[in-house]
């Protein structure tokens, strides 16, 4: 069975298909986009992209997509406490259907996390968070949103090194030209990998020698649980487990706790045990000998957590810390 996709020779023509890419100057606003897309063309075809695939591709895009140039430039700018966004993303409705759903994947996704060095609860969190267990991946052709957002300038030379890695992925023939859908960004599939994060990470999961991200569950698993475990995932240990911190020390914990994990110190389990840090469940610790960090991410009375070192593999999908809790805490919640 295939775990990895990308073969040496792909290696080498990603990196060329890199290298052509940061060589060559944004296209200004003056050019036409039919002169940007002859570019395109001529790059991928030296990199060796089968120019069947490179025609059939670029006849999706004939102009800039104005309603992936909208959404790029007028992102919503707002700030949510954790206690918000939890409440956003772990609903008890998604909770319900990713228990419905692991149920029917479950000897899938257990037999692949283990086989690339993860646990299955982190794989189901961020497939729950990223497409809703596959029901939403994007509405947007992936090679129309990246050629758009290449040529319009803004992150250009970015958007145009993936524009050409999405046309390798196309030379792969692991999926048409038209079904490669995702996000206006060009995240893709359910995982809503970049490209260049499918030619790194993208696995074959059911031995068919492909790894499609849009159809196939077992390529989806195999992708994220290949991430998390190339990340540094350590197997059978938690992320992390919500504590509590006793009431009337919190200001004793601000030189030591963080309302953001890039700032917290790490100490042994045991050390934060001593100052009064209790895990919420009634078991004990999860992780009674590891080392970990006191994360406070609304500040001193808000929930707290003690994060371990998954929860930085977590963090590399995403940088976010937000993001990071919601997955450990929807994964748990379903294959409890």
């Amino acid at each position: 069975m295939t775990h990895r996709v990308i073969s040496r020779r792909g290696f080498l023509i990603t990196t060329m298909l890199g290298a052509a890419a940061s060589s060559i100057p944004a296209w200004g606003r003056g050019d036409s986009y039919a002169a940007f897309l002859q570019g395109v063309q001529q790059q991928a075809l030296t990199a060796g992209v089968p120019s069947d695939v490179v025609s059939a591709a670029l006849t999706l895009t004939t102009q800039p997509n104005q309603e992936v140039l909208r959404l790029d430039r007028h992102q919503p700018e707002f700030t949510m406490t954790w206690a918000q966004y939890r409440q956003r993303v772990i609903s008890s409705s998604r909770i319900e259907q990713g228990r419905q759903v692991y149920q029917r994947v479950k000897g899938t996704v257990s037999a692949l996390a283990a086989r690339f060095g993860c646990d299955e609860s982190s794989v189901m969190g961020i497939w729950g968070l990223e497409s809703g267990f596959g029901a939403k991946q994007g509405r947007f052709n992936v090679i129309d949103a990246l050629a758009t957002l290449a040529y319009d300038g803004r992150r250009a030379a970015f958007f145009r090194s993936e524009l050409l890695k999405a046309l390798h992925i196309l030379g792969q023939r692991a999926i048409a030209p038209a079904r490669m859908m995702g996000s206006y960004a060009g995240a893709m599939g359910q995982p809503q990998f970049m490209p260049s994060a499918y030619l790194r990470y993208g696995a074959d999961g059911d031995g068919d020698g492909k790894c499609d991200i849009w159809t196939s569950e077992a390529d989806v698993f195999a992708s994220i649980a290949n991430y998390l475990g190339r990340s540094g995932w350590q197997r059978g240990e938690p992320w992390g487990e919500e504590v509590t911190v006793p009431l009337g020390v919190h200001g004793q914990f601000q030189q030591i706790a963080a309302t953001k994990s890039r700032h917290a110190a790490v100490h042994p389990v045991g050390t934060w045990a001593a100052l009064g840090v209790r895990p919420v469940q009634s078991s004990g610790f999860l992780a009674p000998q590891a080392e970990g960090s006191l994360l406070q991410p609304d500040g001193p009375g808000g929930q707290a957590f003690l994060i371990y070192r998954n929860f930085r593999a977590i963090r590399a999908y995403n940088p976010s810390d937000y993001y990071a809790l919601a997955v450990g805490i929807l994964g748990d919640q379903i294959t409890r």
